[in-house]
């Protein structure tokens, strides 16, 4: 089984019926148990190892915006993501008509799979450690994406905001460069305030962009 866990199971049955979707014992007339039950136990291990996590390393966030957060990180794409990178499409057993639909690369079924394979470790290890392990470990990199992009999330109001307490004059956002071809463009955008610079930003799209560079902008002024 070529797959890259990082933990080694004692019982490697538990393991194969994390990798087992129902469509697979569905069609087998043996009573072949199916990854659900570990699933709904891997979700609730996800979300309270996130929750501890978030919670203590972002002591600046309100109650809402750590669910908000959570909400992000804990999504069907972020574990569908992260399911790919450790294997799990080309491990996972499907019944013949998910594989023939292309069951092996549907994020409902990699994402289902992967917290399936966390409630494993949680069985199998009994112990919270190390199913925290396996997931910060997996999703360090999704928790830093989430966490810079909420940190984006609208920062030209809280710019705009920061500005208006001292000043009527608005923000102006100027396209500075475009490159990459038509179907990957990256803009560059520069904000000011009374002509001087406060930051630049780069993104798929002006929007984007333009929220880049204000969230510069406010990193900047943090720092005066």
């Amino acid at each position: 089984m070529n797959i890259n866990l990082g933990y080694n199971f004692k019982d490697e049955n538990l393991l194969k019926v994390a990798l087992t979707h129902t469509s697979f014992s569905h069609e087998r007339r043996e009573n072949i148990e199916n990854n659900e039950r570990l699933e709904f136990l891997g979700d609730a291990v996800l979300e309270l190892v996130i929750s501890k996590h978030i919670f203590t390393r972002f002591g600046e966030l309100s109650e809402g915006e750590l669910t908000k957060l959570r909400a992000s990180i804990v999504c069907e794409g972020s574990l569908a993501k992260k399911a790919r990178e450790i294997n799990i499409g080309q491990n996972i057993m499907l019944g013949k008509g998910e594989e023939i639909t292309g069951g092996r690369e549907r994020d409902s079924i990699l994402a289902d799979a992967f917290e399936a394979i966390i409630g494993a470790i949680y069985i199998d290890s009994n112990d919270i450690l190390e199913a925290q392990n396996f997931i910060l470990t997996k999703m360090e990199d999704i928790i830093k994406e989430k966490r810079y992009t909420f940190e984006m999330n609208d920062c030209k109001t809280y710019l705009q905001e920061i500005i208006q307490k001292d000043s009527i004059e608005p923000l102006k956002y100027e396209i500075i460069n475009e490159e990459g071809p038509a179907h990957d463009k990256v803009f560059t955008v520069k904000v000011t305030h009374n002509n001087k610079e406060l930051g630049i930003g780069k993104g798929k799209n002006k929007k984007d962009a333009e929220q880049a560079a204000a969230y510069k902008a406010i990193k900047l002024l943090e720092q005066q």
